[in-house]
């Protein structure tokens, strides 16, 4: 069967033959188009859709705004994860019409993709399956990107799983993968900022993430050329911050309160004379150490009391700005969710992640075939695998999430993204949000289907903490903090190349093999690192009897402690 529109012959829409998935032939496909498409795309010609169907546009989607997100400053760790994946594997690929939902409704594109991925499985030639391999890669891309326009909508399965893993045709990939996918969990019940693709698309939608890029988001329905959301979301991250801190105050109010009730009871407890039933004895040592302790808790709480109040302060001429801001957004006509331009600009930044994780030499096909991906449930960034890689970094670079901004420190875990490519390495898109530096996350990017995740993972972590310190330093990151101290180490040895990778290669040692105490590091390096980007205090103390190297750099501490400059 095939299709007839304006003199143009489309090929038919795939059945997926749910009792013979496997390819007839493992990695090239051959043949004439007729049988060796016809057997991955076959189909009855009853059970075809209408052309309608599968290449009309569908309506505009409706939106709905979404509060900001706000960042949970008082956690200090992942919790660990004690499932990875689901007992029953969910029906996705059982679908016989999987391929004409993942396409329908998607107009010009899901035809040009269509044709271009036809030809591209039956081509034998390599230079000719090169050039089609090209023209197959930007037909994806651009398959997807009228996909994602489309995210405010209830997407099918088949087009989420487009998106989200790049599972375009079932029949493109091994059925161990397909019942891996099918167990990945589809929800992120996990309170982490991990999201795949299509999560992250309908976060930007809605305006519940800023986007992920360098100007200005535009507005919808903008009045004026007074755009005062950049003053919003500044606002609105001191506010956070401002409430970071007042939670923390008061978690001090409760030690002190515990400590007081603690010591009244103690002091409470009084001993009856030996000789004088009727009397008690005079205080002992511990009833004076409970006296002592009730008066400092009584300083402590009035101390902590005086600096919420000022605390409270602060928040409610914040929150009263805020009140004014968005106010004057109202009277200036500017609605807050973004404009369909910004979810493609969006979409854009994920493509060039993609590129950036891949690589110039890497595979840049998007698409999730079997010849380039062994099922492997360890080595796919699920959202669960992620987490669980990124607790045990953090466990060796427990500075790793900290950010100090006007003297407050705050544990702020990125964004993560979970791209569907074939990268192999992990990237940092953005260290922190452009207004809100303070307690805005930032963005990293890491490939699905890499070879080896925890090194894709390590490289994201390295990648951060370098933008981070750097933009920390600013125009000084030559000469101050990490960065200034790795530079300037950088430039003494006259090294060449990108002194950022250098970086990233030695902080994937550091992590790997430092931190087991075997030296891999210059010298001069592992100095740097164990003072601006220490191990935790107990793993320092097994590595000082590693070696004569640990010993010193521990003993440094020690005197660099005992020393007005530490």
């Amino acid at each position: 069967m095939a299709f007839t529109r304006s003199g143009v012959r489309f090929p038919s829409p795939p059945k997926i033959i749910m009792d013979d998935y496997q390819i007839k032939k493992d990695d090239v496909f051959s043949g004439e188009v007729d049988p060796e498409i016809a057997d991955l795309f076959g189909m009855e010609e009853n059970d075809g859709p209408s052309f309608d169907l599968l290449f009309d546009e569908g309506g505009a989607p409706e939106t709905e705004e979404l509060p900001r997100e706000s960042v949970d400053l008082n956690k200090t760790n992942f919790a660990p994860v004690t499932k990875f994946l689901e007992d029953k594997p969910a029906d996705y690929f059982k679908d016989k019409n999987y391929y004409q939902k993942a396409l329908g409704g998607e107009g010009e594109e899901s035809q040009r993709f269509h044709k271009v991925l036809s030809q591209y499985l039956n081509i034998q030639d390599p230079k000719e399956r090169s050039a089609m391999r090209s023209k197959l890669i930007s037909a994806y891309w651009e398959l997807t990107e009228s996909m994602a326009k489309k995210i405010h909508e209830n997407l099918s399965d088949p087009k989420l799983m487009t998106l989200r893993y790049g599972a375009v045709l079932p029949n493109l990939i091994s059925q161990e993968t397909r019942l891996l996918l099918s167990r990945i969990i589809r929800d992120n019940d996990t309170s982490e900022p991990v999201h795949y693709v299509d999560e992250w698309l309908m976060k930007i939608a809605t305006g519940f993430i800023s986007a992920s890029t360098t100007d200005e988001i535009k507005i919808t329905k903008l009045k004026s050329s007074e755009n005062v959301r950049p003053q919003i979301e500044k606002h609105e991250g001191q506010k956070q911050a401002l409430l970071g801190t007042i939670q923390r105050k008061q978690l001090n109010i409760m030690d002190s309160e515990n400590l007081l009730v603690a010591s009244v009871k103690q002091l409470s407890a009084k001993n009856r004379h030996p000789e004088h039933g009727n009397v008690y004895m005079p205080y002992s040592a511990e009833h004076k150490k409970a006296i002592f302790d009730i008066s400092q808790a009584i300083k402590e709480l009035q101390k902590i009391d005086k600096e919420v109040t000022g605390l409270f302060l602060d928040l409610e001429k914040i929150e009263k700005m805020l009140t004014e801001l968005r106010d004057k957004a109202d009277r200036l006509g500017e609605v807050m969710h973004v404009d369909a331009s910004v979810i493609i600009k969006e979409f854009g930044s994920l493509r060039q992640m993609a590129k950036m994780s891949v690589g110039r030499q890497g595979n840049h096909i998007p698409i999730l075939m079997k010849q380039y991906f062994n099922a492997d449930e360890r080595n796919i960034a699920t959202r669960e695998n992620l987490l669980n890689e990124v607790r045990q970094i953090e466990e060796l670079d427990p500075g790793l999430f900290l950010r100090t901004f006007k003297r407050e420190t705050n544990r702020i875990v990125p964004y993560f993204i979970l791209l569907p490519c074939y990268g192999e390495r992990g990237i940092c898109w953005e260290p922190f949000e452009k207004y809100n530096r303070g307690t805005s996350r930032g963005r990293v990017a890491i490939p699905m289907f890499s070879k080896d995740l925890k090194y894709a993972v390590i490289t994201a972590m390295a990648d951060l903490r370098w933008q981070v310190a750097k933009e920390k330093a600013q125009h000084y990151w030559m000469e101050e903090g990490l960065t200034g101290h790795y530079y300037q180490w950088f430039s003494e040895k006259h090294l060449k190349g990108d002194v950022k990778e250098r970086f990233i290669n030695d902080y994937t040692l550091w992590i790997t093999k430092e931190s087991e105490g075997t030296q891999k590091l210059e010298r001069e390096v592992r100095g740097i690192f164990w003072r601006d980007m220490p191990f935790p205090d107990e793993l320092r103390d097994k590595l000082k009897n590693r070696g004569f190297v640990y010993n010193e750099l521990f003993k440094k501490d020690i005197n660099r402690s005992m020393s007005d400059g530490y």
